[in-house]
């Protein structure tokens, strides 16, 4: 039996629907909404289009959003004036700064600048600590492994008492979904094991898992003799693996993307899956704007 397909871009548009009639109301009723300022710095292409598409996301939903582009050389002080005028604005309620950096500038050093109250990323030291604390201290889950519980939950998933397998233990998805799969509450109460490239006999803590989040930037990287019959599979790898011509037009290329599972031999194993295109890519930016929604309702003290 094929599995059941957890698609991200159609979960999106139902969170999505709800966070533009939850701005609405907020706006008929308080006079505010929120906002969402994203900072860039030079003119990587591959940070336009996200930035891009984060922009359009805003506008979609009702945000006040500023787009605030500055050159490959700014100094890393000014950018750090830049983000405490950011903190002090009272219209802003979440601050983005577009990732990769220059390297003159200490990407640890501007992260740490923006306000953990605005920092809707979820990157910021003391956000980190509220994640692991859990229940009502977290306040903004760093977007992508927000992304992925909410799938879960979404696609029906039971996750209490679950095998939760996590492979990969990056500080923006494997390390955060890990903390919070095992906390007290919806969408977690699970039992969780993460393997990593010193793990002996990775296929076998895998072999266990009732839900398998696999993030390691592998394509393939996990074979369908991996997968528990029956088992959740979230594949958050996307890996550029050669390009073809645009099915729109064939005079241009398009990326090769493959996640980091066998996603035709695994579809036949696992109980549901997530694609790739078309998984948990989607669900980024959607919790990027659901968490600065959650940053406005702090304030009003509505949440």
């Amino acid at each position: 039996m094929t599995a059941t397909l957890i698609k991200g871009t159609e979960i999106r548009e139902k969170i999505l629907e709800e966070i533009t009639a939850e701005v609405a109301e907020i706006k008929a009723k308080h006079g505010v909404v929120p906002g969402l300022v994203t900072i860039l710095i030079g003119e990587n292409p591959a940070s336009m289009s996200y930035v891009t598409l984060k922009i359009q996301t805003a506008h979609r939903v009702g945000f006040h959003e500023i787009q605030d582009s500055q050159p490959v050389d700014i100094p890393e002080e000014a950018l750090l004036a830049l983000i405490d005028k950011y903190n002090r604005d009272d219209s802003i309620n979440g601050i983005l700064v577009q990732l990769p950096l220059p390297d003159h500038i200490d990407e640890k050093k501007v992260l740490n600048a923006v306000d953990p109250d605005k920092d809707v990323d979820g990157f910021h030291p003391v956000n980190v600590g509220r994640l692991m604390i859990g229940g009502d201290e977290a306040k903004f889950l760093p977007c992508t492994p927000a992304g992925i519980q909410e799938m879960i939950i979404r696609a029906g998933v039971e996750t209490k008492g679950a095998e939760v397998v996590v492979v990969g233990r990056s500080n923006i998805v494997g390390k955060p979904i890990a903390n919070m799969m095992l906390q007290k509450g919806k969408g977690a109460n699970s039992t969780v094991t993460v393997v990593h490239t010193g793990t002996k006999n990775m296929d076998e803590h895998c072999k266990r898992a009732d839900i398998l989040i696999v993030a390691a930037g592998v394509p393939g990287l996990v074979k369908p003799e991996w997968i528990k019959p029956g088992a959740c599979v979230i594949d958050v790898g996307v890996n550029r693996v050669g390009e073809k011509p645009s099915k729109k037009d064939p005079s241009k290329m398009v990326a090769i993307l493959k996640g980091d599972v066998d996603f035709d031999a695994a579809k036949e194993i696992a109980g549901s899956i997530t694609p790739v295109p078309g998984g948990v890519g989607p669900m980024t930016i959607t919790m990027l704007m659901k968490n600065t929604l959650k940053s406005l309702k702090c304030k009003l003290g509505i949440e």
